[in-house]
């Protein structure tokens, strides 16, 4: 039985898998991060930006690809395995669905790390605007916030975050991809703004499934509601203010 509020062992059946044992290559992977961020702006200073076309195409539709690839197993797994959306244990059994919904966490974490992808793009390109403190916070985060969901609860409630976000990020790479074509899409993503949206309301449905969780009885460590739920606060917080400041306050002054 999984206690209610911390889960006593590691999740052994994930620790041969890449990166999963051990907390220090997450670490240093994100050490690695923060330098690059730091350096790269400056290295790029005198240099002219890097054409990505080619490369920001392929890897935006890959991208889609992926992430049209795990909302598929998350939502497969989940039906057949009878997933409740209300309250749903882990299930640390071998049993091969219990072990096909593990790995697609497993990959869930993994994109997270191939998305930091998306600041070196920016830094090669010399958009340094695009750093923001919501942009390096965010990809810097769920990397080690999916670690430990696979680390020690993969699957259970965590398989609804897994579920809404791979569908968001097909529509939101989906979008990259396009804008990557060329200036002549321009015209095809006048929904940019739905697609802030649509991000702003999937972290409301976070806050309100892990809320739900917190204050009814689930065998579902509570330590990772909490850290759900807090990490949910803010970042409603931040990209409604990415939301004011991009549309209403530019609406405001125009």
């Amino acid at each position: 039985m999984v206690s209610t509020w911390f889960t006593p062992v590691e999740y052994k059946r994930t620790d041969p898998w890449l990166l999963v044992y051990s907390p220090v290559p997450v670490a240093l992977i994100f050490l690695l991060y923060l330098c690059v961020i730091w350096v790269g702006p400056r290295l790029m200073r005198h240099k002219e930006p890097v054409d990505l076309k080619i490369v920001l195409i392929a890897y935006n539709f890959a991208m889609v690809g992926l992430s049209a690839y795990m909302f598929y197993e998350f939502l497969v797994s989940s039906w057949l395995a009878n997933y409740s959306l209300l309250c749903q244990p882990v299930d640390y059994s071998t049993s091969p669905l219990a072990i096909r919904m593990a790995r697609v966490c497993w990959w869930f974490f993994f994109s997270k790390v191939i998305e930091l992808s998306d600041t070196i793009f920016f830094i090669l390109r010399k958009k340094n605007s695009q750093l923001t403190f919501l942009h390096v916070y965010h990809h810097g985060t769920m990397i080690f916030n999916w670690w430990a969901g696979v680390k020690y609860v993969a699957g259970g409630q965590s398989f609804f975050i897994g579920l809404v976000n791979t569908l968001v990020h097909v529509v939101m790479y989906s979008y990259y991809g396009l804008a990557a074509i060329g200036p002549h899409m321009q015209k095809y993503l006048w929904w940019k703004k739905y697609l802030t949206s649509l991000q702003l309301v999937q972290f409301v449905l976070f806050l309100l499934h892990t809320g739900y969780n917190l204050f009814t009885e689930c065998d579902f460590p509570d330590s990772m509601n909490i850290v759900v739920f807090g990490y949910c606060i803010t970042l409603i917080i931040l990209f409604s203010n990415f939301y004011y400041q991009s549309y209403l306050s530019q609406k405001k002054q125009k």
